[in-house]
């Protein structure tokens, strides 16, 4: 440990001393070896708040101050997937660059222009920015690439796992090619992570064309000891003198989390609103100071950082129900408990929100998990019957005991991203061959599985005159169309994902954050938001601004947001659960009970011996006991044949018209590998921000490159429906 101390500049080492640490924990003294000793690209995976930060800042910060480049730019470059962990991080880093007066410079929306002109005057130190701030640097100042990032060292991306897989993932890896384009030369690559399922994909992510150089150095344990509760709820079992499932969580929450800090990640932000709602209530109740808020990305900026100041304040017990905005790193302290209320849809998300809780010494982690099932009656649902929230909730559980979490999903096409970057190079450069595009983006950049006949076709497309993108001019340069151009010049185009049109809720001239434009709204209607109820006053379109007032009562308003994809093991350890006996000692005895009816309706369907049960003259139920990818594809062969099909974790249920054709004759073909139209009955395929100005050829291609396997459906069909 010593030897790696010794390593670090003067001024880092009086700051560790300031800080009282007696010795550097085991992932930062090697990452400071490796990144002296070696020039290799390097991943830190550590849980929250094992360090991750330091590992990668001691030995690079100590670089730039013991062997200065000489050139002109910024020394380091982080990028952070948000805002506020930006800030967070900056605050860490300006300790640790204070004697050594290295600058520390914050960059995405919320930090002043002065600032931001004073770092691009003379660019030095530290830049920490968005994927999304970075895209606006290259657009708006693409000539001065290589003189801000000239003597830049290191790139550290933070929470390396939340980009591997998204559009955003995307994007900053195309960056990062351009990037080392225009600075000609490769900048070593730092991945911080607490959850990576498959690290060869982590590594080929951080440096595709030599995945297997990139170094990963691993906390070895030092986790802490877990105790956990999985309760049922019963909802529809509600009458004059029992309260509903929702108030029951919310009195369960406020008698075992009162006087502590905590997270609920309660789901959707109506969801939060709506518990947090109830909470605020119980305070005021039993006439107690408030401490439970709502955290949703809609919320002000300022109701945000004023529960992130809270919830680091030891004095001032704070709850936060939040969505997964609280997920990631933001250095909010340890919390006492982490509490989930219904099913998450990936290992990796409960493994990470559980990282936040037991981070004292002696401390366990504690998670408190509900699931909320339907009260069962005659016309109940298969879906209700058999508890398919609860069993996911179960499977997801054990899986995280065993210590396994989703791997990232291997590359897809990617075409609404490829679009948003042709557009980006084209801005940069003020214009470019096509040919130097296609080089830059998909045979240096990340769009390897681009061949030249679909990039062809993607410039062919949004080249179209009605589309109006881009276009040519006589000397061949591509230049921005029309459409094009207002597109690149508005603030919204830098992120890569959808950002619905909201409505800016105000009330005694304070914000209180944003709506979704959706929302059907009247003046004297009334809503919850921001944990309080309102009253609608005046709504005005134009400006996009709704007028509110206090009320006494209210409905939490609808926001948007969709589910996630659940993996092949976890419906595949849900049907162990059905199939299996065992009681699990963190269950509740409702949740038991509940499990145990799951149980008895598997049993009585008789999806042990068959995976098709007939529930009607015309409804039928496939289980397909595959995950959501997997289980998409077989809906749209169906769809495709005239069923109407609904889509379950792991099931399928299907209804069939009077001119359906008959289902076994429909798998019969699809199982002897016979070709099959997925696309007759898929309905919308734009399911991404610039996919409204591709061809349907290539909107078919792009889901078949990542949201569909058709390759898969003969065996999948073959085991379903035995021959």
């Amino acid at each position: 440990m010593s030897s790696a101390f010794d390593k670090l500049a003067r001024p880092v080492q009086k700051w560790i001393r300031q800080k009282g640490w007696r010795e550097l924990r085991d992932i930062q003294a090697r990452s400071i070896r490796t990144i002296y000793e070696t020039n290799a690209d390097l991943i830190v995976a550590a849980s929250t708040a094992g360090g991750k930060t330091e590992a990668a800042f001691l030995p690079l910060i100590s670089q730039v101050l013991d062997a200065p480049s000489g050139g002109t730019g910024f020394d380091l470059l982080y990028i952070g997937p948000l805002k506020a962990l930006i800030t967070d991080q900056a605050m860490r880093l300006e300790g640790m660059c204070q004697e050594a007066e290295l600058p520390v410079v914050p960059w995405h929306g919320d930090v002043s222009q002065s600032i931001k002109t004073r770092a691009l005057k003379s660019p030095k130190g530290i830049l920490l920015i968005t994927p999304e701030s970075l895209e606006a640097l290259f657009i708006r100042r693409g000539l001065e690439i290589a003189r801000l990032f000239g003597a830049t060292r290191a790139v550290v991306i933070d929470e390396l796992h939340t980009v591997l897989d998204s559009e955003r993932g995307v994007q900053l890896r195309s960056l990062l090619t351009r990037l080392e384009l225009a600075i000609k030369r490769p900048i070593r690559r730092i991945g911080l992570s607490a959850t990576l399922g498959d690290m060869d994909l982590a590594k080929a992510y951080l440096r595709p064309d030599a995945a297997s150089s990139v170094q990963l150095i691993e906390a070895d344990g030092g986790e802490a000891e877990l105790k956990l509760q999985l309760r049922g709820y019963l909802s529809g079992d509600e009458d004059e003198n029992s309260p509903s499932a929702t108030d029951a969580i919310a009195a369960h929450l406020f008698k075992h989390l009162r006087g502590s800090d905590n997270l609920v990640f309660a789901g959707a932000r109506q969801r939060v609103e709506i518990y947090a709602d109830r909470l605020r209530e119980l305070c005021e109740r039993e006439h107690l100071p408030q401490e439970f808020y709502p955290h949703h990305a809609s919320l002000s900026r300022e109701h945000r950082d004023f529960v992130e100041r809270r919830l680091k304040d030891p004095a001032k017990p704070t709850t936060a129900v939040c969505t997964s905005t609280l997920e990631l790193g933001i250095d909010i302290g340890d919390v006492t408990c982490v509490a989930q209320i219904g099913a998450p849809f990936s290992v990796a998300a409960l493994r990470q929100r559980l990282g936040r809780s037991g981070r004292r010494e002696g401390q366990p982690a504690i998670l408190r998990q509900y699931a909320v099932e339907a009260k069962l009656a005659p016309e109940s649902s298969f879906v209700d019957r058999l508890r398919l929230g609860l069993i996911r909730s179960i499977a997801m559980i054990d899986l995280l005991l065993e210590g396994w979490c989703e791997p990232p999903k291997p590359q897809a096409l990617h075409l609404s991203t490829l679009v948003h970057q042709i557009l980006s190079v084209i801005a940069q450069r003020g214009g470019a061959t096509a040919s130097v595009v296609y080089n830059v983006l998909c045979r240096e950049g990340p769009f390897r599985k681009v061949t030249t006949e679909i990039f062809a076709d993607v410039l062919r497309a949004i080249g179209n005159p009605e589309t109006g993108l881009i276009e040519q001019a006589g000397s061949g340069l591509l230049l921005l169309g029309q459409t094009g151009e207002k597109l690149v010049e508005h603030y919204s185009f830098y992120a890569v994902f959808q950002t619905p049109e909201e409505f800016r809720l105000v009330a005694e001239g304070r914000d209180l954050g944003t709506l979704p434009i959706d929302n059907v709204l009247a003046p004297g209607m009334l809503l919850i938001f921001s944990g309080r109820r309102w009253m609608v006053q005046e709504i005005h379109d134009r400006e996009k601004v709704i007028v509110v007032k206090p009320a006494k009562a209210g409905v939490p308003p609808v926001f948007g947001g969709d589910a996630g994809d659940i993996h092949d093991k976890v419906i595949d350890r849900m049907f162990a659960v059905l199939e299996g006996n065992a009681s699990p000692a963190y269950m509740d005895t409702v949740s038991l009970m509940m499990l145990e009816e799951a149980r008895a309706h598997y049993e009585q369907l008789g999806f042990r011996a068959n995976n098709i049960h007939s529930i009607g003259e015309h409804t039928l139920v496939i289980a397909t006991r595959v995950g959501t990818v997997k289980t998409s594809t077989l809906a749209l062969a169906l769809r495709s044949e005239g069923f109407s099909v609904e889509q379950h974790d792991g099931f399928l249920l299907l209804e069939a018209g009077d001119e359906t054709p008959d289902l076994q004759t429909v798998l019969v073909h699809i199982r002897s590998g016979e070709p099959v139209d997925l696309f007759s009955g898929a309905g919308n395929l734009m399911s991404e921000k610039f996919h409204p100005y591709l061809s349907l050829p290539l909107l078919e291609l792009d889901a078949l490159s990542s949201r569909l396997e058709p390759d898969t459906l003969t065996a999948m069909v073959g085991r379903i429906f035995p021959a």
